[in-house]
């Protein structure tokens, strides 16, 4: 399959925060569109990070976001619950259903394809035609989009009707390395998780193992990472690779745990940064993906007023690179997800008087790079 084939047939994670951005910003400016705008369907296998995409949406927009586990309801909860009232009977509707008319936002009807047909079909009349009889309407400034696996995906998942399939539009999802990185970097996940699935992309996501125990996901990665910034010392060695074999399962653990060994073995990159020890760059593959991680890591660190000695380093450091890795330096260094610190970041690196040198070395593999994940 060509990247072009590829590219119309997956959204990544950029391409769907465009889509639901763009219809956020057309509901704010004319809310009157909240009928025509079709509801998103993100598909994709488990730990890929679909709600999160939305919940990042949401977050960056500054609007409210709410997710339905419809797997977990009943029709009832959708509906609402009949109460008698003499010889009729009211409904009371859901309080998280939201009732400002100035409101904007996201409902999220996660785990769709898990939900039997019943709870489908409650979920009809909301997602469709945004409001539940005469009894409830959706304010205009809300976004529908549900969010499921497939079948092939060795998760419960049901078929969807023709009449609810044929109103959303389809978006189908896979683990993607570079945005994930990108984001790890942006969130200052631990290093060596992103040196590890650059160095090793076949561990970045496995379903080809058992996947009834822990196996290699985006959203396992990310818990491997929180567990690093966390364990402290109450977690020996020992103790932390059980919770990381139990996170992305033993054939992923046991290359990360190696690949983990010998970055303990890179130089003092702090040190280097401050000018204090020598540029030295690794010869072993494994080593170099894991300093330069580690680099981009480290270079927003420390006291402000070092900041611009640790500029000057990063690019006389990243002079000695080879463009591949320069690129990968560069991109993480500057990874931003929305906040203006980091938004100046990216400034503070393409202003910065070396980069017109970096850019003569490295830029033509750095715009190979960009053209291929545009």
């Amino acid at each position: 399959m060509t990247d072009q084939n590829r590219t119309t047939r997956y959204a990544t994670p950029a391409q769907i925060s465009g889509i639901l951005g763009h219809q956020l910003s057309l509901l704010g400016e004319q809310p009157e569109l909240a009928h025509q705008l079709p509801p998103i369907m993100l598909w994709g296998p488990p730990g890929v990070g679909k709600s999160s995409i939305i919940r990042d949406v949401c977050e960056k927009a500054g609007v409210g976001f709410i997710d339905i586990r419809l797997s977990q309801r009943e029709p009832v909860d959708l509906r609402g619950l009949p109460v008698p009232d003499g010889d009729s009977v009211n409904w009371l509707i859901s309080g998280e259903w939201p009732r400002d008319p100035d409101s904007r936002g996201i409902i999220l009807f996660d785990e769709i394809t898990a939900a039997d047909r019943s709870l489908q079909v409650a979920a009809y009349e909301l997602i469709l035609d945004r409001r539940l009889g005469n009894l409830y309407s959706l304010p205009d400034g809300w976004l529908m989009v549900a969010a499921g696996n497939r079948a092939e995906d060795r998760a419960v998942a049901q078929t969807f009707s023709s009449a609810l399939a044929n109103r959303f539009c389809h978006l189908n999802v896979e683990a993607d390395l570079d945005s994930w990185c990108q984001w790890a970097a942006a969130n200052q996940l631990h290093p060596d998780i992103i040196g590890f699935v650059r160095f090793r992309p076949e561990c970045f996501f496995n379903m080809n193992g058992s996947v009834e125990q822990g196996w290699p996901s985006p959203r396992s990665w990310t818990r491997v990472a929180s567990t690093l910034a966390h364990a402290g010392d109450s977690l020996n060695e020992d103790t932390l690779s059980l919770v990381i074999q139990g996170l992305v399962g033993s054939a992923a653990a046991t290359e990360f745990l190696a690949f983990r060994r010998w970055s303990k073995e890179l130089p003092d990159i702090p040190a280097m940064l401050r000018g204090d020890c020598p540029v030295q760059i690794p010869e072993r593959a494994d080593q170099r993906f894991a300093f330069c991680s580690s680099l981009a890591h480290h270079i927003w660190k420390g006291p402000a007023n070092q900041q611009q000695k640790r500029l000057d380093q990063f690019f006389k450091i990243s002079q000695a690179l080879t463009s591949d890795f320069a690129t990968l330096v560069l991109l993480d260094a500057t990874a931003a997800n929305g906040d203006a610190f980091q938004e100046q970041k990216a400034m503070d690196m393409f202003c910065h008087p070396a980069f017109e040198a970096w850019s003569n070395k490295h830029g033509k593999v750095f715009n190979q790079h960009m053209e291929k994940v545009a």
